[in-house]
């Protein structure tokens, strides 16, 4: 395989792509995240993508849409990125944050949306994550995070930009795993005095938190600032005058998506076993602020994967229930759950379902699409769901063709086990690609083909390839008890998940058994290889951020606790699962030819990983080749990399599987 594939037509054919999909340099907004709302719910902001160049990632920009016209105006123009728009509760601000002075360096904004002009306020050591407006708009919660804290896997898994100093080059890189830049606090901002100050006493390390009252806040916190501490962080209120801290619930998983009432009584919280920092979906949990109580609410079986409240008695929810996006709301008074609007069709843009809400019966904002349908503003109201503004700039031309399918298969051992297939014209059996998701908790949906990530399997779709996206047990939205399915038994029972699935669809006559191929990124990379090594079935392979031995993972990345805890094992167990559930064990078994792909950046799932077993495979006579990208991460993003890593994905496929 070429170093430089530039001149070839795969890569241009990818780019082009890009292009089409992204519209560089048009000033169209070819994408959407962070939907926000005013509280009379007729305007909408959010952060629009756009495109500037064909290099790098995308520049966001606050947008401003009129829910009864469909207008949109371009609010701010960088330099950089501006992002994370919320409008006070009055409506007559919004707060938002922007690294238009240093790249990377996030800091907080104010908006006045009559006149679209735009004030700083003064810097704060390090970068802010995220923002919150307390219950009576005079001040902001400020998430900070220190220059040079690492990144979650979920948002490419690289440590974030330090402060530049003056060392020479050959100055070493040293690590005590106590420098002060790891740590996370809370800030608040004061409208009226203009300043801000640290509110979290300093031997505790904020990674989530949220208004509770409006003198106390609700934070998800440990006691220090290590990645991997955050799979056992616990719940606590904080005065913010007096910056004591009171622990409120110690969960027996992972937390996610804190809110509280206005008046800071009830605080709620998602609870579940969890792969990623940001990625939860689990179990509802009120917490009563006074008494301590906690109450686990019957959500009927949506995985929650956000919380809002409306008022004091009245908490919005959205989540994941199997195939279907469910808003809910939750009533305090009666301790039960409404359904407000489902789906199996429309999701929403993001990690996960996730919406905006104004009033209090269950309206909300939020970005609709599906696999082939571009990202759209919309609203429910009463129940209905409305879109108002697509952001399709012409690409969903270029899958007119693919069609989704649910399927439901039965595993090896009797388990009830869901996913989607994507079909190109034509009728089967097709070449599939098993694309394996990451986490393991977390699932696939119907998310817009559009996106970055998602365009090399277009590329495969508009070849005669099927694309299978199966959730196996450990994927998130079929409830706690299905998730942790996987718990101390990964690449077990998951494996015959993977396997029964491709079996399905050969029996259905959709997939072609002799021409079949494995791909995923980080969890899907570690089964991508583990797979090939347990069958022989797979006539190629390509591994994505994989974690291919389990001892040098727990070692060397940055979430060493979350392996002891998946496994349920001590690397020091030489018979345990350290050594029984890595591929890297068993890679005399394989004969799958294997393109193994990696970021040098990448903290959560190392480089080394990929380059062992591609060692391993090459030791044994196995057709490998190593791609390592210089300046990614835990995933392919930037441009040009992402057509790079296209073509070379389609390119491998094509080889082994068109003709197979």
């Amino acid at each position: 395989m070429k170093i430089d594939i530039r001149d070839t037509a795969l890569f241009k054919e990818a780019t082009a792509m890009f292009a089409a999909a992204r519209q560089p340099g048009t000033g169209k907004i070819c994408d959407a995240a962070e939907i926000a709302v005013s509280p009379d719910g007729k305007q909408v902001i959010f952060s629009g993508v756009m495109m500037e160049t064909s290099e790098g990632l995308p520049k966001t920009r606050i947008c401003r849409l009129d829910t009864a016209g469909g207008d949109i105006r371009v609010m701010t123009f960088g330099p950089n990125a501006d992002r994370s728009a919320k409008f006070s509760p009055d409506g007559r601000r919004i707060a938002f944050l922007s690294d238009r002075r240093k790249a990377g360096d996030f800091q907080l904004y104010l908006l006045d949306p009559a006149s679209g002009a735009a004030s700083s306020t003064p810097t704060i050591d390090g970068w802010v994550e995220y923002l919150h407006w307390s219950p009576d708009g005079t001040r902001i919660l400020l998430g900070v995070a220190g220059h040079g804290a690492d990144i979650s896997g979920g948002q490419g898994a690289i440590a974030s930009k330090q402060v530049e100093t003056a060392t020479p080059s050959w100055t070493p890189d040293v690590q005590t795993g106590e420098e002060s830049f790891r740590w996370r606090s809370a800030f608040v901002y004061d409208l009226a005095s203009n300043s801000a100050r640290q509110v979290n006493p300093d031997n505790l390390n904020i990674w989530e938190a949220n208004w509770c009252g409006k003198d106390a806040i609700g934070a998800v916190a440990s006691p220090g600032p290590g990645e991997g501490l955050w799979y056992d962080a616990t719940l606590h209120v904080i005065d913010i005058e007096t910056r004591e801290s009171r622990e409120v619930y110690k969960p027996g998983d992972q937390l996610g998506w804190p809110s509280a009432s206005p008046s800071g009584k009830r605080l709620a919280i998602a609870e579940s076993f969890c792969s990623d920092r940001w990625l939860v979906a689990g179990d509802l949990r009120i917490v009563d602020t006074e008494t301590g109580d906690v109450r686990k609410v019957d959500t009927d079986n949506i995985d929650v994967t956000y919380t809002e409240w409306r008022s004091d008695d009245t908490l919005l929810i959205s989540g994941q229930r199997a195939f279907e996006a469910v808003v809910a709301l939750y009533d305090a008074k009666s301790n039960s759950c409404k359904v407000v609007w489902s789906s199996e069709e429309i999701t929403t843009g993001g990690r996960f379902v996730q919406v905006a809400g104004f009033g209090d019966q269950g309206d909300c904002a939020l970005l609709g699409e599906t696999f082939t349908r571009a990202p759209e503003i919309a609203v429910i109201r009463d129940g209905t769901y409305q879109p108002v503004k697509s952001l399709e700039i012409g690409f969903a031309e270029e899958l007119k063709d693919i069609t989704a399918e649910q399927v439901v298969w039965t595993a090896s051992d009797g388990l009830e086990i869901h996913g989607y297939i994507l079909k190109p014209k034509g009728s089967g059996p097709f070449p599939v690609i098993l694309h394996v998701h990451g986490g393991p908790v977390w699932h696939w949906r119907q998310n817009w083909l559009g996106r970055s990530l998602a365009l090399p399997f277009v590329m495969l779709l508009k070849r005669g390839f099927a694309i299978f996206y199966p959730n196996p047990r450990g994927s998130s939205g079929r409830g706690q008890e299905f998730t942790r399915g996987v718990f101390g038994d990964l690449n077990g029972a998951d494996t015959y998940d993977y396997l029964s699935g491709l079996d399905a669809l050969v029996e259905r006559g959709i997939a072609d058994p002799k021409r079949l191929g494995v791909t995923g990124g980080s969890y899907g990379g570690n089964m991508s290889s583990w797979l090939i090594t347990q069958d022989a079935r797979f006539a190629a392979a390509v591994p994505v951020a994989p974690h291919n031995n389990q001892v040098t993972e727990r070692l060397v990345s940055n979430i060493p606790h979350f392996m002891d805890m998946i496994l349920q094992d001590s690397y020091t167990n030489t018979e345990g699962k350290y050594y029984t559930r890595s591929p890297i064990m068993f890679a005399q078994n394989v004969k799958t030819p294997t393109l193994n792909i990696a970021g040098l950046l990448d903290k959560c799932t190392p480089p080394e990983e990929a380059v062992q077993f591609h060692n391993a495979l090459l030791i044994n006579g196995t057709k490998s080749v190593l791609v390592i990208y210089p300046e990614e991460g835990h995933g392919i993003r930037s441009l040009p990399a992402a057509a790079d890593y296209s073509a070379r994905l389609v390119d491998w496929f094509e080889q082994h599987l068109k003709e197979a």
